[in-house]
């Protein structure tokens, strides 16, 4: 069985059933309107998969190859990388939810012009927009999730939120695969017009979900803020002791980040433990893409032709069974999060990564060996194919869900949204990389291409081992301690020594305990006096 309580301030407090309270289960349920970013950019990356396999797309744009292909599944990528100057300062000025909504109405219009492409220069204009869109979004969402839910399931819920990518990517591999026999353009329209559809939900029922309460404390809506943390934590009752005890905690280490500590970009090396998160911040980004997932993720068609799949039946229904398998190993993943702890998880991924990608490469060149012969190697191509799926097993266990959730927790407030922006800003780089040049390798050296993954995750292993620390059952706002030590801000009841000197507690700490010894050499005092006479 599981710990029977949780941690906050320094206390264990009793941990509560969030299916039994009315509150906090609409809460959860609505917050769905938050998870669906990641869906809509999984939709899309499985999306492409689709229309590579859908002749009547292929026929509308000529059939794109190379470096056609490569730039337009890296246009999205492109767009992400347009809006990294704006995505911070949307999520901390105009709220969480207000940047949610800004980014779900430019991803709608991307889809628009992504629908109209009677050209590729369209659509490849719609899928810049889209990236523009889902890059605003992105900054904003998970934000909203973590400094929304109980602390109880902070970690759960944040981790569900980029596992949520496999759901999206799911239902676009078998929309692709429903509508590739519709006849002309509609069979890649469909799909394609399909993808505004969790913007217009999210656009809908984002307001149904309260907005961050650490976001309201940080300007001056301390009575709203409070109001919305006892909604959330305790059916309303603003006199509960854990809401009293975390709106302290949240209220004191944001006023004490505001006062004493800078939120411009250079805060994030300006010291040791910035710098340490810096490391993870940027690492996280370009792992979470240039593990060679991003091979199958966008090029699957291209890959399954190695070992010579070149039906667009057979590789739409692969594509579709390996969104079941990702989404199920990544969802299951995070209920072990504080179980097992994020370094064992990031350490076991990267050694799985490792071998079966090791293992995938050994099959394709044997593969390659006799696929010109009468009989090709049979075996070869069914071991590549089990391969691939145990290889997104491995991949989910550490840079699926917690991607997000590590990058956002390890980050103080006043530089949450900048470090998740620097985490994206890693992400779409590597991207519009792999995006662009996966197809050109894929075409040039074919199966060796994978040579260079599996250098490139023998690195990953050794970067993962020496820099990413341990946060497992720790409150949000006590996380810093780790990398910040005795310079860590953490206001109330966890206070540190450096918040409890700047607020002036230790001080009164002082004058209480020379007011306490007085108080006992007063008592002893007569004591002493008679042993003298």
């Amino acid at each position: 069985m599981g710990k029977e309580t949780f941690e906050l301030a320094g206390r264990d407090w009793p941990r509560v059933t969030w299916w039994k309270q009315r509150n906090m289960r609409t809460l959860y349920l609505t917050l769905w309107a938050a998870l669906l970013t990641s869906a809509t950019n999984g939709y899309d990356g499985s999306l492409m998969n689709g229309l590579e396999s859908i002749t009547a797309w292929n026929e509308n744009f000529n059939h794109p190859n190379g470096q056609i292909l490569g730039l337009i599944a890296a246009s999205m990528s492109i767009g992400s990388l347009l809006a990294i100057p704006i995505v911070p300062y949307t999520a901390d000025i105009l709220g969480r939810r207000t940047g949610v909504v800004i980014g779900c109405f430019i991803m709608i219009v991307g889809v628009a012009l992504i629908c109209i492409g009677f050209h590729v220069a369209l659509f490849i204009m719609g899928r810049l927009i889209l990236g523009f869109g889902i890059a605003i979004s992105h900054g904003s969402a998970p934000l909203l999730i973590a400094e929304l839910v109980h602390p109880q399931h902070r970690a759960i819920y944040s981790t569900i939120y980029n596992t949520l990518w496999y759901l999206g990517s799911l239902v676009g591999s078998w929309v692709a695969f429903g509508t590739h026999q519709l006849e002309g353009q509609w069979a890649w329209r469909v799909p394609c017009l399909l993808q505004a559809l969790p913007s217009l939900v999210q656009m809908a029922f984002i307001w149904t979900v309260p907005e961050s309460p650490r976001w309201l404390i940080s300007k001056g809506k301390h009575e709203k803020a409070k109001k919305i943390l006892a909604y959330a934590h305790s059916e309303g009752n603003e006199d509960d002791e854990l809401v009293t005890v975390e709106f302290h905690e949240i209220q004191q280490t944001i006023a004490l980040e505001q006062e004493y500590e800078k939120s411009a970009w250079s805060e994030l090396w300006a010291t040791k433990g910035n710098r340490h998160r810096l490391v993870i911040l940027v690492s996280i980004g370009f792992f979470s893409q240039w593990s060679g997932n991003g091979i199958v993720s966008y090029f699957l068609p291209k890959v399954l032709e190695l070992i010579n799949i070149r039906d667009p039946t057979e590789q739409l229904k692969i594509n579709g069974y390996l969104s079941i398998v990702q989404l199920v190993s990544a969802v299951t993943t995070c209920f072990f999060v504080d179980k097992i702890g994020r370094r064992p998880l990031f350490l076991t991924s990267c050694v799985g990564m490792l071998g079966t990608f090791i293992s995938t490469t050994i099959a394709l060149a044997r593969f390659d060996v006799s696929k010109d012969t009468p009989n090709p190697n049979q075996h070869a191509a069914n071991t590549v194919l089990v391969f691939i799926f145990l290889y997104y097993v491995m991949y989910n266990l550490g840079f699926c869900g917690l991607l997000v959730s590590y990058s956002t927790e390890i980050l103080p407030y006043r530089i949450r949204a900048k470090g998740l922006t620097v985490m994206f800003f890693a992400v779409d780089l590597s991207l519009w990389f792999n995006q662009y040049v996966n197809p050109i390798g894929l075409q040039n050296i074919q199966w060796r291409y994978y040579l260079v993954y599996c250098v490139w995750l023998a690195f990953e292993l050794l970067v993962v081992w020496k820099y990413y620390i341990e946060t497992k059952n720790t409150p949000l706002e006590e996380i810093c301690k780790y990398f910040d030590g005795d310079a860590a801000l953490i206001g109330g009841d966890a206070a540190t020594a450096k918040a409890r000197h700047l607020t002036g507690e230790d001080d009164a700490d002082v004058h209480v305990a020379e007011d306490e010894k007085a108080a006992a050499d007063e008592k002893t005092a007569p004591t002493a006096t008679t042993k003298t006479a």
